[in-house]
């Protein structure tokens, strides 16, 4: 079979997948925690501007999110020709960089309306509470209420970290040598296999997603005790 027969590629390749997941996940949970801090916060122009990102990210197909940063970003002076890190059999190049930013700048919408819904169902009187014992709106946020939101908001973060799982499949045609590239270079060597191929490909993405699926079931029930 071209999978086993090849198996070092297919590994390498979900390689890329993960790290791809892993970089952009952090970062758009991250990005994502400032944009639902600036769309709750008292600022109006920094309400407003958060706003419409979420709205115009979320809106958009990813796969013109990643053009952009593949074609129109070099021509604006926007480039990642700095990035050429090595390690091991990886090699993450400006290709990768382009993905990331693309991936987190995408994904970080999502994450904010995960958390925003998370922020809502913290009672008010908390948040009130802490601003009245002179809490900053910052040491409220940190202290206080998101601490709750993540707990309330893992089940739809997860789902956002699942969509992105699969979301990495858009880099293949953007020159990044992950499993669906990989999968698409062994269609083409070995055609005769390619129904074998396909599904080998597709149990390697339901593997990593039922392990983050666990991880995040494990959190949701870990503080559900907690807090019980």
């Amino acid at each position: 079979m071209a999978v086993l027969d090849n198996f070092d590629l297919y590994l390498r390749a979900f390689g890329y997948t993960f790290f791809l997941f892993v970089v952009a996940g952090l970062l758009s949970l991250l990005l994502g925690t400032v944009l639902v801090a600036m769309r709750v916060g008292p600022i109006a122009v920094l309400r407003w501007a958060a706003t419409t990102y979420v709205t115009l990210a979320r809106n958009t197909p990813l796969v013109i999110v990643f053009a952009f940063f593949s074609f129109a970003a070099p021509v604006l002076g926007i480039t990642f020709n700095w990035l050429d890190v090595h390690i091991g059999r990886f090699d993450f190049t400006a290709f990768f960089g382009a993905a990331v930013v693309s991936l987190t700048l995408y994904t970080s919408s999502f994450v904010c309306e995960a958390l925003r819904s998370g922020v809502n169902a913290v009672p008010l009187g908390q948040a009130e509470a802490a601003r009245a014992i002179g809490l900053p709106f910052g040491g409220v946020m940190t202290q206080v209420v998101l601490p709750q939101a993540f707990r309330a908001s893992i089940p739809p973060l997860a789902s956002v970290q699942i969509a992105l799982i699969k979301n990495t499949s858009v880099a293949a045609v953007f020159g990044v040598a992950e499993a669906t590239a990989q999968m698409r270079a062994f269609t083409n060597d070995f055609a005769s296999e390619r129904t074998a191929i396909f599904i080998a490909f597709a149990l390697g993405y339901i593997v990593i997603v039922e392990l983050f699926s666990a991880l995040s079931l494990l959190l949701e029930r870990r503080y559900r005790a907690a807090a019980a």
